[in-house]
């Protein structure tokens, strides 16, 4: 993003051109660095995705999960996708869940890996994390 910051007027040009051909645009890890608010106002873009860095606090840091949560609702009011970035314990995936983040990528589903080498076992497995908590009746 670097690049935009010499020339918005260029950058917001050629993603508007690169967005008429079908290209979807995500801002990265958003929160830190060059990700800016004033990015979502002069950039029509499809998506943010939350810093690792975020996520590896939650749920040691009461601000962090406030800060994950203004920047999930905040997506979620302009309709951008949001995915969160770094998702390594079951902890933070109920915590996720619970703040309604639709996408997630971490080392808790799976090591980067091209699709077509992923497995059966791999799909498998991560249908798992994401079903619905099962309720066992007590006699």
């Amino acid at each position: 993003m670097g690049v935009f910051i010499q020339d918005a007027a260029k950058a917001v040009q050629v993603l508007t051109d690169l967005r008429g051909l079908g290209v979807h645009l995500a801002l990265d890890d958003f929160g830190t660095g060059y990700s800016s608010l004033s990015y979502l106002q002069q950039f029509r873009l499809n998506k943010i995705k939350v810093d690792q860095s975020f996520v590896r606090r939650l749920g040691q840091n009461v601000d962090t999960l406030a800060i994950v949560r203004a920047i999930v609702n905040l997506g979620h009011n302009l309709d951008l996708q949001v995915t969160v970035e770094g998702v390594e314990t079951i902890e933070q995936l109920a915590i996720l869940r619970e703040l309604r983040c639709e996408q997630m990528q971490g080392y808790l589903f799976a090591r980067p890996t091209p699709v077509l080498a992923t497995t059966e076992l791999d799909r498998a497995r991560l249908r798992a994390l994401f079903a619905a908590p099962s309720i066992k009746a007590h006699a």
